[in-house]
């Protein structure tokens, strides 16, 4: 009776559906940093404000979005 376990088949697809999300999150993160880098404030930066559009578009959580934006700015010094 292999294959029968419900547990093993959630925890096969969670893990690939984390995997790939895990994949866009950090793509948006690096984004985010980058843009971040002329100015911390996305009202005065449209590239940073478009890629905070672009991460809230895949549903990448806020705190991840302040992470990126002060390691690009450099408060983040870890």
């Amino acid at each position: 009776m292999s294959g029968h376990s419900k547990w093993a088949n959630i925890k096969h697809r969670k893990e690939l559906v984390d995997k790939k999300k895990g994949k866009i999150f950090s793509t948006m993160a690096k984004m985010i940093a980058i843009a971040a880098r002329n100015g911390g404030d996305p009202n005065m930066n449209p590239t940073l404000r478009l890629a905070i559009e672009k991460a809230k578009s895949v549903n990448m959580p806020n705190d991840n979005i302040e992470r990126a934006i002060k390691k690009g700015t450099g408060e983040d010094k870890e």
